[in-house]
């Protein structure tokens, strides 16, 4: 996440304020600006996608090593909402066992965001059903 933040003003710079106006934190912004785990990752140990109630779209992708969350990406037909939540629950579970990461919930991931605006709420919400239907069916199959 630090990472995200040192970054500072770019080609992105009047986007960044734009998003910032409407919401959405430094880091929230950044994340949607830079998405730096989006993507899918070929030959990946778990994948699962889920719709949410707005039609926003988000596919997981994951790679373990024993339990532990090697690599994680993320495909997000979505909004700016969405996109934070995914890309900062990756940041959130890399490195970390199934547990921790089916412990995750929307407060850990908002926590992580600091903001985003209130009616974007149901973006972490997804980004974290994505997550857990992905982990249980690779605990317990499809």
């Amino acid at each position: 996440m630090e990472q995200i933040l040192e970054k500072g003003q770019d080609a992105n710079g009047d986007m960044l304020t734009s998003l910032q106006k409407t919401g959405y934190s430094e880091i929230a912004a950044r994340y949607y600006l830079e998405k730096p785990h989006m993507g899918s990752i070929k030959d990946a140990d778990q994948t699962a996608e889920y719709i949410g109630s707005c039609g926003d779209t988000m596919t997981i992708y994951l790679n373990f090593d024993g339990n532990i969350i090697k690599e994680a990406k993320y495909e997000v037909m979505g909004c700016a909402g969405a996109i934070s939540a995914a890309m900062a629950s990756v940041d959130l579970i890399t490195g970390k066992d199934i547990e921790f990461a089916m412990n995750l919930n929307d407060g850990d991931i908002f926590q992580a965001l600091q903001n985003i605006p209130e009616k974007k709420h149901h973006c972490i919400q997804l980004a974290v059903k994505t997550l857990h239907k992905a982990l249980v069916e690779y605990n317990y199959g499809s």
